[in-house]
């Protein structure tokens, strides 16, 4: 009983002493602003013909451009990467992206042709 005192005094998730966690704030994403419209498009440019879908425009840190990337990936089934700032997630897939992100709460516009 006695060792058990000392672990409800960790985070469970960065396993630092909860009065000096950082990890709580960074792990509540911010909702998203409903002034800014996240852009959807696709690009081909430099990439051989293939196409990706882009995400720009997004009001979040880098940290939270890497877990919506996560997130995304997993529920398309595909591959990507956050650079620059946007997503860019393989292939065509900006009606399930735009889908996906106004699930999530944010307005989404469609950018391109």
């Amino acid at each position: 009983m006695g060792q058990r005192s000392w672990r409800d005094l960790l985070c469970p998730q960065c396993h630092q002493l909860k009065s000096t966690c950082t990890c709580q704030s960074q792990s509540e994403p911010a909702a998203p602003s409903k002034a800014s419209v996240v852009r959807v498009g696709r690009e081909t440019k430099g990439r051989r013909g293939k196409g990706v879908t882009t995400i720009a425009d997004l009001p979040l840190s880098e940290a939270g451009l890497q877990e919506l990337a996560t997130r995304l990936k997993q529920r398309l089934g595909t591959g990507g990467t956050v650079k620059d700032g946007r997503i860019e997630i393989q292939g065509d897939q900006r009606d399930r992206i735009a889908s996906e992100l106004e699930a999530l709460g944010y307005r989404v516009k469609r950018a391109g042709g």
